[in-house]
């Protein structure tokens, strides 16, 4: 037998007022840094942030991406305001289009949405020049990052026009702007960091959190909230490296904060600053556990393209949680495209001295939300978790982590439990990314000491599987009178009399009340699996279901809903964005009559659920023929920027011309052209439009036709492609790297997304 045990104790209380954050007593909504948690309104608060910027997304665009950070279960966004975007010429300023941050900030705010203002000066975010002008870069008598006068004679312009877009909105004028970070990534310069936000505060912003990154080791001086990053992947190492040194430490449960290696080819090319170690670093325990760059996905450089996947998104960040994180923040969580200025496009590159190459306008990330809209899987994922957190953020904020068991050895059981001393949440994983699988565990059994009972869990040892992570609650009140001592199922939300649940696929259900008393499941796992309790209602969901679950407000009240297509909620309507002809839709309660626009509403009656059907013919995919492909040569292979690292080819001379017309795609809300294919790089053009790019790592490349229609009708889509040879020595997944040398287009779709708003009949 499996058998772990672990003894937990009441956390000590945390540290309060000994930190230059939150706000003052008797405010409105206050929010509050202890040294373990977050609070507002004087109580526990868990915040959900994730990274989405204004200036790489088409402005008409912005509400649905917001809609759906919100239905993802997102309490907050963060966004960097990039000084080249907004002063492109020394002392003119430009706010305008999708420039425009006060009118994003707004919009987050109308979808319930904080904002942490990311303020540079400098950014990063494979930004050229990290996001400097052209024009401070080419004056050479500055020294950027530091207190030099000249520097910031320069930076108070820029934090004063940044400030004046923000006048209104910061949570204590009853806006939504609740942080600010100063600089990024800046390690050695603690007393440049606390002199941007003395700057900021000079020129009258006032904000509850004042934050800077942490990672690496950074001197961060203690008027800034250090935050951490975790990722799975990382495209800053070399080709060589077969999978980076720091990524499986953050599948592991640990309440070690810090990481070394994000930026570390960064910091030693711009910096000079190298480090040995790999191993992450213990910091103070005097601030929260917080986190503003856990990987919602990675992007891609010419000489090394990672393939994150969902299930890496969504089981690190469930680890982070199980470590003792108490703020859970994302990059990205919706990808971009790369602007296009004076200088051309302005992606980070070895031309702008930068040690990666990478590409010239997608900065799709493989975010939950993709460059063009596209609704991932990590999406789904990670709102399960997001969902628990909004219904039991409020005490998983203030329970301590204690690991129970886990080291790198791949045949030992990760596991910790985090509680308050007398409830809490355990935690096991067999989940590490396939290229490094670890075992699954066989007739595993946890006991759990608390201070004033003894929980065994399950009650008869069960198998976990290889590649699962769970989180089972160990005495979660479901009413006043009546706990849930334990359970092998998953806490997905609670709705009133409510309690939703959620199976682990190959796990057996076992649920289990405080007097020992063992429910059966009237039926498998599924949305009609419901269990009626005194005073209490539960839905045990299996996996796939779970995975379509929001709990949306919606005709006047929370509802839970089970969509087959994305839904979130704008200016009250449900805003549904169907893939296929026919969706499917279910409500619990469910709502008065409905209608649709832009679909066809059908109502069928149920039992517990309320289910419509929606009918779009205008949706759905339609195959696009491909011509054959001919001759094409690859460039000879080069090195450049400070590490000698492989560069992007920019002679496309010999490559593959291939024409494709596009059929009339009728009216969807958007319309991509979806590639599957293998090769080298590849550049999309419509007309003298230069549209996007891709350097082939395993995905599929989408094109987005939908501001094209007219030029796309006339011209179609051009594609230059380049080969894939091996021997360049490019890295990609071991998964996709037996692919032969040479240009192979699979299929050509045009994916057709709808857009139907369902909304009261009135």
């Amino acid at each position: 037998m499996n058998a772990h045990e672990l003894r937990v104790h009441q956390p000590e209380p945390p540290l309060r007022g000994h930190l230059p954050f939150g706000e003052p007593e008797g405010a409105p909504d206050r929010i509050e840094v202890t040294s373990r948690w977050f609070e507002r309104g004087g109580r526990p608060w868990m915040p959900i942030t994730g990274e989405i910027h204004y200036s790489r997304i088409p402005r008409e665009r912005w509400s649905e991406v917001l809609g759906h950070a919100r239905a993802g279960g997102l309490d907050s966004v963060a966004t960097y305001v990039f000084w080249t975007v907004h002063e492109p010429e020394p002392g003119r300023f430009d706010w305008s289009g999708n420039r425009d941050l006060r009118a994003f900030i707004e919009l987050a705010g109308a979808h319930g949405l904080d904002v942490i203002v990311r303020m540079g000066p400098w950014g990063h975010g494979e930004y050229r020049y990290g996001g400097f002008p052209d024009w401070l870069i080419e004056r050479g008598d500055v020294r950027t990052r530091t207190n030099d006068p000249a520097y910031l004679d320069l930076v108070r312009p820029l934090y004063a026009q940044i400030i004046a877009q923000l006048e209104g909105l910061t949570h204590a004028e009853g806006g939504p702007i609740i942080g600010a970070q100063v600089d990024n990534e800046l390690y050695d310069q603690p007393d440049h960091l606390a002199k941007l936000r003395e700057i900021a505060e000079e020129l009258g912003l006032r904000v509850p959190f004042w934050t800077a990154t942490g990672w690496g080791g950074a001197q961060v001086p203690e008027t800034l909230l250090p935050l951490y990053s975790a990722y799975s992947e990382g495209f800053w190492e070399d080709s060589t490296v077969e999978w980076p040194a720091f990524a499986p430490f953050h599948f592991r449960y640990s309440e070690v904060r810090d990481d070394l290696t994000v930026g570390a080819d960064l910091r030693e090319a711009l910096d000079g600053i190298s480090t040995d170690s790999t191993e992450p670093l213990k910091h103070d325990d005097r601030t929260p556990f917080a986190t503003c760059e856990l990987g919602g996905g990675m992007h891609v450089a010419y000489h090394r393209r990672p393939l994150v996947s969902p299930e890496d998104v969504a089981n690190l960040a469930l680890a982070k949680i199980g470590s003792g994180s108490a703020w859970q923040g994302y990059y990205m969580y919706a990808g971009g495209t790369q602007r296009t200025g004076p200088h051309g496009t302005e992606q980070e590159s070895h031309a702008t001295g930068y040690p990666n190459d990478v590409p010239a306008l997608t900065y799709d990330f493989h975010a939950p939300i993709g460059e063009h809209g596209q609704i991932r899987p990590h999406h789904h994922y990670l709102r399960r978790q997001h969902l628990w957190l909004q219904a039991d953020g409020r005490r998983i904020a203030t329970m301590a982590s204690i690991v129970g068991g886990g080291s790198d050895d791949p045949e030992e059981l990760r596991w910790a439990v985090r509680s308050d001393g007398r409830s809490g949440y355990l935690f096991a994983t067999t989940y590490q990314p396939p290229k490094r699988p670890v075992a699954a565990q066989p007739g595993v059994q946890f006991t759990v000491h608390f201070e004033d009972a003894e929980i065994t869990v399950p009650t008869v040892p069960v198998n976990l599987p290889e590649g699962v992570s769970v989180a089972w609650p160990l005495r979660y009140a479901l009413t006043d009178d009546l706990e849930l001592r334990s359970a092998t199922a998953q806490l997905l939300t609670r709705l009133d009399d409510l309690v939703v649940l959620a199976a682990t696929e190959g796990v057996p259900v076992e649920l289990v009340l405080g007097d020992g008393t063992i429910v059966d499941l009237p039926v498998p796992p599924g949305p009609d699996c419901f269990i009626d309790l005194h005073g209490v209602r539960l839905l045990i969901l299996d996996d796939a279901s779970a995975n379509r679950l929001y709990k949306l407000p919606f005709a006047g009240r929370d509802r839970l809903v089970l969509a087959d297509a994305p839904v979130y909620v704008e200016n009250g309507d449900l805003v549904v964005h169907p893939e296929t002809e026919r969706t499917a839709i279910a409500m619990l309660p469910a709502p008065g009559p409905l209608e649709a626009e832009g679909a066809e509403l059908e109502h069928t009656a149920g039992g517990d659920w309320s289910t419509w059907v929606l009918t779009t013919p205008s949706t759905g995919p339609v195959p696009v023929t491909v011509p054959d492909i001919g001759p094409a040569t690859a460039p000879e292979p080069r090195l450049g920027g400070p590490m000698d690292r492989l560069s992007a080819p920019t002679d496309y001379s010999g490559a593959a011309n291939v024409h494709i017309d596009i059929p009339d795609f009728g009216g969807p809300d958007r319309a991509l052209l979806r590639i599957d294919w293998t090769g080298d790089t590849g550049r999309a053009h419509i007309g003298d439009a230069f549209v996007s790019d891709h350097f082939w790592h395993g995905r599929v490349w989408d094109i987005d036709l939908s501001a094209h229609r007219e030029a796309v009708a006339e011209h179609g889509v051009r594609l230059e492609l380049l080969p894939w040879r091996r021997a360049t020595g490019v890295w990609v997944d071991p998964s996709v790297r037996d692919v032969p040398d040479g240009i192979e287009i699979r299929s050509a779709t045009i994916v057709r997304v709808g857009k139907v708003r369902i909304k009261e009949d009135q």
